[in-house]
């Protein structure tokens, strides 16, 4: 046990200070304080030292040097069985308990201050307290999130005033990874100011814990999901009104949904996709949410059962009522009305999540992904292709409607794995052959599942008559177009940029197709 006799609190987020601290002077805890937060607590009544009364200097530089000073840091640092001479001989007084949460940089950067501001957002002094705290913690308490406030003063409560050093120890790793979550924000915004440099030498990524999983993506598997701050409306951002505990899979399947569904432009358009393990069974446009909805599960209702739904509009009493029919996991969507709640709230298990607002495809960003021993860094595929940047290489021109389904196909291909074929024809998805390794069983996976599907629907064909095609790499070989030409469609849409391009350009013209290169792939693994 330690007694807490005297605690050092400087804080940005004063969320609980006032009651934390009467907590702490309730057990006879001298408090010592700086600038804001030494105000706010004696706006609360509570009698508090400053630093500079127990350091003897003022703090300077526009309040850059408040801390840094060996009566701060000594007291922090000072292991109490062993330097106890030292202590007495510098005049430097035991700290048992610090309380700092750090400056906003991660809020700053968000908001789009300057440089100059964000580099004034950087603290020095709080990581530097905080790390001696830690450091010492068979001495010290450190708290830096205020969630934590509630168990130190139930130690206080129960122990007459003392600190356990299980707790110390587990408030002293939670200011480590505060410290490197700090850290990491810091460098990694310090690297995209450096642009056009090369990579830098070293790279760090931190989340915040937002939910402990049962399990990953098979039950042996262990798994938690983490926030990293980043303002990206998505199934980080949401509120979930209703349902079970989201699981990983969840997670990761709704994350692919909506960033699907976020390519289209809500005004234009209501777009709707259905998802499974990360690849959509379907996806629409439309006039209403209803009937995109209702278009992007025609295109293989069977995978669509027990799926994930992403909407890029508010989700209404209809649409909501079209989608409970079938057994569906997940739901999200920028928002949904009175009707939509309402008529979800008898699906206890159904969770529905509401994002807030739309994830900007066009922005930057990074992701990244694990392999033995280290990681794998990129740019977030932001890449978006309009009409204008459309080459069409065969000698048929396309129709506005065909050059409209070639376009609306692309996106969606974008959001599939490789080898990836989608067929579309009035913007709706009319079969989709994802994640095979060679690009004409995709082409022939997508086919047959169309056929399925008339089958089925009991349909005179299937709707890759007429329809076009998108790959989201170039053609190796004619193979692949003449599946497609074979299966009905009119129009083709790939990057282009195989040496057999003119043997694939010349096989279209054979089929009569029309064909539009992109100049950008769209591998998604």
């Amino acid at each position: 046990m330690t007694l807490i006799r005297r605690a050092l609190l400087s804080v940005s987020d004063k969320t609980g200070l006032a009651d934390f601290a009467k907590g702490l002077a309730k057990h006879g805890v001298a408090l010592i304080s700086t600038g804001g937060t030494a105000k706010a607590l004696r706006d609360a009544g509570l009698k508090v030292a400053d630093v500079s009364d127990v350091t003897g200097f003022p703090e300077m530089m526009d309040g850059r040097v408040k801390t840094l000073h060996p009566k701060i840091h000594g007291g922090l640092l000072a292991l109490r069985d062993k330097h106890a001479d030292a202590m007495k001989t510098h005049g430097i007084e035991g700290i048992d308990l610090v309380v700092c949460n750090l400056y906003p940089f991660e809020a700053t950067v968000a908001k789009g201050a300057s440089f100059e501001e964000t580099i004034e957002n950087i603290d020095i002094g709080g990581p530097a307290m905080l790390r001696s705290a830690a450091k010492n913690h068979e001495w010290v308490a450190v708290v830096t999130d205020p969630e934590d406030y509630a168990a130190v003063l139930a130690e206080l409560d129960a122990n007459n005033g003392s600190t356990t050093l299980p707790l110390r120890k587990k408030l002293a790793g939670i200011a480590y990874a505060r410290t490197a979550a700090y850290d990491a924000a810091v460098s990694n915004w310090f690297a995209e100011q450096l642009e056009g440099e090369e990579p830098p030498r070293r790279r760090a990524f931190a989340g915040k814990l937002r939910q402990s999983l049962r399990y990953g993506e098979n039950p042996h598997q262990e798994a938690a999901f983490y926030a990293t701050g980043d303002k990206r409306f998505g199934v980080s951002s949401a509120q979930q009104i209703q349902g079970k505990e989201l699981s990983y899979n969840n997670i990761n399947d709704t994350d692919a949904a909506y960033e699907l569904v976020a390519e289209f432009d809500p005004k234009a358009s209501a777009a709707c996709a259905i998802i499974k393990h990360a690849n959509p069974c379907g996806a629409a446009l439309a006039g209403s949410l209803k009937e995109a909805y209702e278009k992007a599960l025609a295109c293989d209702p069977v995978s669509a059962f027990g799926g994930i739904v992403a909407c890029n509009r508010t989700l209404d009493g209809a649409t909501a009522e079209a989608i409970s029919k079938i057994f569906t996991e997940v739901i999200i969507v920028p928002d949904a009305d009175e009707d939509a709640r309402r008529m979800l709230a008898a699906k206890k298990n159904l969770r529905l999540l509401i994002a807030g607002g739309l994830p900007d495809p066009t922005t930057g960003g990074l992701t990244f992904k694990s392999v033995s021993g280290g990681f794998l860094v990129q740019t977030r595929d932001n890449g978006r292709i309009g009409r204008g940047e459309l080459k069409i290489v065969t000698k048929r021109q396309p129709s506005e409607a065909e050059i409209a389904d070639m376009l609306f196909a692309f996106t969606v291909c974008k959001h599939v794995k490789s080898n990836t074929i989608v067929f579309a024809k009035g913007l709706q998805t009319a079969g989709i052959g994802a994640g095979q390794m060679s690009r004409v069983d995709s082409a022939r996976i997508a086919v047959e599942k169309a056929r399925q599907v008339a089958k089925a629907a009991g349909w005179p064909e299937p709707m890759t008559k007429g329809s076009a095609a998108a790959s989201d790499a170039f053609f190796p070989f004619a193979d692949g177009l003449e599946e497609i030409s074979d299966a009905g469609a009119t129009s083709v849409i790939q990057p282009g940029g195989s040496i057999r391009d003119n043997e694939v350009i010349a096989a279209a013209d054979a089929a009569g197709l029309t064909m539009a290169f992109t100049g950008m792939r769209h591998f998604r693994h």
